[in-house]
């Protein structure tokens, strides 16, 4: 699977004034929520859910993606009522895993550089145990086509420049 050069997917937001400290700056553990927020609408744009059924229904085994590292840079801060843009990009998709990059700006401007590792998994409707599991066929070969796509786009981009 190769690695997306482009977004696959831009996700914009305006900042709320829950998420900034008293002098209207976002707090950094907010950034954390902007990155998950736009993996669930990136989920939602594919016709998906990130955790698609109730913990207690008995037809079987519930998927979700719990996080197993995340981390963020920070260059510049973002305030009260901003308008930011999070762009997706596909680092790596593995057999059970999926490693997003997330790219926070307000216009063209980076404030923030973010990865998050999630394993697909599997919740016991019974136990509520969960365990990894291979990424289903249909979100991998979406994924691979949005990755597709967003690096042709960038390539024709680049060659038309």
């Amino acid at each position: 699977m190769s690695a997306s050069n482009a977004p696959v997917f831009i996700w914009d937001r305006r900042v709320e004034f829950a998420e900034t400290d008293a002098a209207g700056i976002v707090h950094f553990s907010s950034f954390f929520v902007f990155m998950e927020q736009a993996e669930h609408a990136l989920f939602r744009h594919c016709g998906w859910t990130i955790f698609p059924q109730k913990r207690d229904d008995p037809r079987g085994p519930l998927y979700t993606w719990p996080r197993v590292h995340c981390s963020c840079d920070y260059t510049s801060p973002a305030f009260f009522e901003d308008q930011l843009s999070v762009d997706i990009y596909i680092e790596r998709m593995g057999s059970k895993s999926m490693t997003y990059r997330h790219v926070i700006r307000r216009g063209p401007q980076v404030l923030a550089d973010g990865t998050v590792t999630a394993v697909c998994s599997k919740v016991d409707p019974v136990t509520h145990q969960i365990t990894s599991c291979q990424i289903p066929d249909n979100v991998r070969e979406k994924f691979q086509a949005m990755i597709d796509s967003a690096n042709s786009a960038k390539a024709s981009t680049s060659h038309s420049s």
